[in-house]
């Protein structure tokens, strides 16, 4: 289909501009993904979702791949000036989508299958969120799951943090995380928590999976090899004594500087990557 210019703000971009705001990607069920590679891989793994794609002219010129992508999938694709691209989403770049929210798969479903995960308690900063979902796609782990209080997934910041991950793993949002432990342990899984007074230390986890995996002989505490479930918690406020009580163990991240202690992101990208180790060595 053709692309058609647009070079006024219209209703239709009022309606995208209102897809920053929580209430109404709620309401159409649709988000709004800035930038070249979150669109990029909107248009190649979650092509039937896309709506609308806006671009400036400039924009093509320098993602002539996004060009040929565009031309491939054929949706309907807006032409706009530059300073109304950069009104409408000022952290775009010159390209933005908009997209169905894709419904969401059955964790019961994926934890009978899966081997990695990881779940989010209550956080709340996107930036975080964005990280852990990327880290978790980069670890290969089969889904995130975001407990009651979480940031949503679809918030633009959190997208873009993603740089392109939210498309490439299940995302499961707004669950009550005691179920969702109750149902790890069912399904076979040990739940892990990172902290700094844990009894286990994530380096000497890490190297005796790796030592046992050489004649495949199970550990008989916390062995990373399992299925493993990360829990994830506040950013600020970290555990409760409760939910401390819903892990199998807690373990801690060694640490050989002055940090007082590592971003929330960071160490449950460590602790992602170590268990994906473990297991694809096994």
């Amino acid at each position: 289909m053709p692309r058609t210019p647009m070079m006024t703000y219209s209703g239709q971009l009022k309606k995208v501009t209102g897809l920053y705001r929580r209430k109404a990607r709620h309401q159409y069920g649709q988000a709004i993904v800035e930038g070249p590679q979150g669109v990029r891989e909107a248009l190649v793994f979650m092509r039937s979702n896309v709506r609308d794609v806006y671009v400036t002219e400039e924009a093509l010129g320098r993602h002539p791949d996004i060009d040929s992508l565009l031309q491939e999938s054929d949706p309907y694709t807006h032409v706009l000036p530059a300073d109304l691209a950069q009104q409408v989403a000022p952290n775009a770049q010159g390209l933005f989508v908009v997209i169905s929210v894709p419904d969401e798969e059955n964790l019961d479903e994926i934890m009978a299958q899966a081997s990695l995960l990881v779940c989010a308690i209550e956080t709340v900063d996107p930036g975080n969120l964005g990280t852990i979902i990327r880290s978790a796609d980069a670890s290969a782990a089969d889904a995130v799951i975001l407990g009651t209080g979480s940031v949503d997934a679809t918030n633009p910041k959190v997208l873009r943090a993603t740089a392109g991950s939210y498309f490439h793993l299940p995302i499961i949002e707004d669950e009550d995380v005691e179920r969702v432990v109750n149902g790890a342990h069912h399904a076979g899984f040990q739940v892990l928590i990172a902290d700094g007074n844990g009894e286990y230390d994530l380096g000497e986890l890490s190297d005796a999976a790796f030592l046992a995996g050489r004649d495949a002989r199970p550990l008989e505490t916390i062995d990373l090899r399992r299925p493993t479930m990360w829990l994830v918690g506040n950013e600020a406020h970290g555990f409760t004594a409760k939910q401390y009580n819903w892990a199998d163990a807690l373990v801690r991240i060694p640490m050989w500087g002055a940090s007082e202690s590592l971003n929330v992101a960071m160490a449950t990208s460590l602790c992602l990557y170590s268990s994906a180790r473990a297991q694809r060595r096994a």
